[in-house]
């Protein structure tokens, strides 16, 4: 299961509702941060999650709406006596501002908590048995931008009656079982997984895309999730206006959901220009299941 709590959805300019990108991602034992604007640390507090294990910060690109808030919590981590690695990752010149604006602060080659930068490839992140994070290439205007995919395993449980039936006894032998290995019973007997598993179930795939100035080439990457968030910071009439500023309209995000079978579309980097209900209703007619999200909004799949 993944939890998501949207820390900010504002576009470029804030509001007094909604704060500069950052989304906050459970899975398991991790937390994950997805980008930083400014003002995201105050964000934690007020949503509740604070700062315990926020170990890994994921990063779409490098304009200051997204990256603005990392000096403000590494400092605040620093007051609290964080002795935790916080782990960056983002594309080399995402890492170069980082670089660049804690050197500013705290100097060259220094940093006020434990702090380890990975440059970001397209493919695998992490890999945490449970689940999995991986990135892709995203087009956005200057930046070398990347998207994130998070994806649980399907598990397949033990079956009682089958268990029963077969004479199966409780004990470590049955780990065997869950883990695709074939037992050997007292008498005997050779009981292979598929005797005793029921079918795959809870696999989920979520999609996270920050900023982007086109869908193309991202449809193999959504298709099947669970739930995408992706950034609509302009409506259908203004298309011009999101050519020239490297954004999607309401609708773009919509059809790509729509037409790659993706469950549930969560808009985000909304811009004030535009009242909510006015871009929900461009989505919803591509995509009917289509929501906005707010900051605070907490979504678990």
């Amino acid at each position: 299961m993944f939890n998501l709590t949207f820390l900010g959805t504002s576009a470029s300019v804030p509001s007094a509702d909604r704060n500069h990108p950052g989304l906050l991602i459970e899975a398991g034992s991790h937390r994950f941060l997805v980008d930083c604007g400014e003002g995201t640390q105050r964000q934690l507090l007020r949503s509740g999650a604070g700062f315990r294990r926020l170990d890994r910060l994921l990063l779409t690109h490098a304009h200051f709406d997204h990256v603005l808030g990392i000096p403000g919590l590494f400092s605040t981590l620093r007051l609290r006596q964080n002795e935790d690695l916080v782990t960056v990752h983002g594309s080399p010149g995402t890492l170069d501002v980082v670089v660049r604006m804690l050197a500013g602060l705290w100097g060259e080659n220094r940093a006020p908590i434990p702090l380890q930068l990975v440059p970001l490839q397209p493919g695998l992140v992490l890999d945490a048995d449970e689940f999995s994070v991986g990135c892709f290439p995203v087009r956005h205007r200057d930046t070398d931008s990347y998207a994130f995919v998070f994806e649980s395993a399907a598990r397949r449980h033990l079956r009682p009656d089958r268990l029963a039936a077969l004479g199966v006894p409780d004990g470590p032998i049955r780990k065997d079982l869950v883990e695709g290995r074939s037992i050997t019973l007292a008498d005997g007997r050779t009981i292979a997984p598929e005797s005793v598993l029921g079918p795959p179930e809870g696999a989920r795939k979520l999609v996270i895309v920050g900023d982007a100035e086109t869908t193309d080439g991202l449809a193999g990457y959504v298709q099947g999730a669970d739930m995408l968030v992706i950034e609509a910071t302009f409506l259908a009439r203004d298309a011009g206006l999101a050519r020239d500023y490297g954004h999607l309209t309401a609708a773009e995000a919509a059809l790509l959901a729509a037409e790659n079978g993706v469950k549930q579309l969560v808009l985000t980097h909304i811009s004030g220009r535009y009242p909510d209900e006015e871009i929900l209703a461009e989505a919803s007619r591509a995509f009917p299941n289509s929501r906005i999200a707010t900051d605070f909004t907490t979504i678990a799949i």
